[in-house]
């Protein structure tokens, strides 16, 4: 799911695992909120991370002007 925020300022993390093995289908949570990349990681026995990415991503209001 791409950032599709309400206003304000949200961070978001992008964590990429190597696969041990094939993966299987995994439905999507209902929300995010809350949601743990450690124990869905230990869940699918993917092990530690290989790279990262963290963003800011800002919406203002359209009244703002610049």
């Amino acid at each position: 799911m791409g950032p599709r925020l309400p206003l304000g300022i949200h961070r978001y993390v992008l964590v990429l695992f190597r696969q041990k093995s094939r993966f299987p289908g995994v439905t999507p949570p209902a929300t995010r909120l809350n949601f743990n990349t450690r124990s869905f990681a230990a869940h699918h026995d993917l092990g530690l991370p290989v790279a990262t990415v963290y963003f800011n991503s800002q919406k203002e209001p359209a009244t703002r002007r610049r």
